[in-house]
């Protein structure tokens, strides 16, 4: 049997509410590909800066360091979040506009109000499994690249910023999924 959580329990009730974690993961993977990218060049300066004064806080959640920055969608952030959807069906992005689409459809078609609860339930749950999965390989990465860029004498201290507030925020990001998948 499943566990299960009540939706008022949860940090991410819907699958609108995992964007910004989304947005979190791409801008680590651009981090990753890019080693000249600074916190500077980061559309999520506010958030990660945040995330820096925070440090590792354990009173302060992800949501509330990303919400004290910026909250919009990137074009990168909705092509990840209609891909990982559509990996729900065994497809990709196109087919994640479909299944995004198609849940309030389903939702009014349905008779049975119940079974379409469960099945977004179930389809919120393996999002946030996926982006769990996800959070903890780009945390790992950026965790090795943190370690380089320690005993790098020519990392720049903005490099080094960006590295280190990734690695803050990657790590509130898995537990508040944690917290929602009863890991």
């Amino acid at each position: 049997m499943e566990k299960s959580k009540k939706n008022e329990d949860m940090i991410f009730k819907d699958i609108k509410s995992l964007q910004p974690v989304v947005d979190v993961i791409n801008e680590a993977s651009i981090t990753l590909g890019d080693p000249t990218r600074t916190i500077k060049d980061s559309p999520l300066i506010d958030v990660l800066s945040n995330a820096l004064g925070a440090g590792g806080g354990a009173g302060v959640s992800f949501l509330a360091l990303y919400g004290l920055g910026i909250t919009g969608l990137s074009a990168a952030g909705i092509t990840t979040a209609l891909a990982t959807a559509g990996s729900i069906v065994g497809g990709g992005m196109a087919a994640g506009v479909l299944v995004l689409g198609a849940l309030p459809v389903a939702g009014v078609a349905l008779t049975g109000g119940v079974i379409a609860k469960n099945i977004k339930r179930k389809q919120l749950r393996e999002v946030k499994k996926d982006l769990y999965n996800e959070a903890e390989d780009r945390l790992k990465k950026i965790e090795e690249e943190l370690a380089k860029a320690e005993s790098d004498t020519e990392t720049s201290e903005d490099r080094f910023n960006l590295l280190k507030s990734l690695k803050i925020t990657l790590g509130k990001i898995l537990v508040d999924l944690q917290h929602d998948l009863m890991l």
